[in-house]
């Protein structure tokens, strides 16, 4: 249905889930590594946070002070 400018609906323009997936693929991971792999920061914060003294003086010195002094 046009409408009286001439320019197409929103509803005549709309396609089918099917049909558009079939030539737009939206790229996968390629494996479930990057799920699982935390990188090194990561991990030294999950430390801090998890040990209580480490996660309270993180918050009044800075994280890397506090890691330094309970694990450095």
């Amino acid at each position: 249905p046009k409408e009286p400018s001439g320019s197409l609906s929103a509803d005549s323009i709309k396609i089918k889930k099917e049909v558009a997936n079939a030539f737009v693929k939206r790229k996968k991971r390629s494996s479930l590594y990057f799920e699982y792999y935390k990188s090194p920061m990561e991990q030294m914060h999950e430390q801090c946070e998890n040990y209580p003294p480490c996660d309270y003086l993180s918050e009044q010195i800075g994280f890397a002070l506090a890691y330094n002094r309970f694990f450095g």
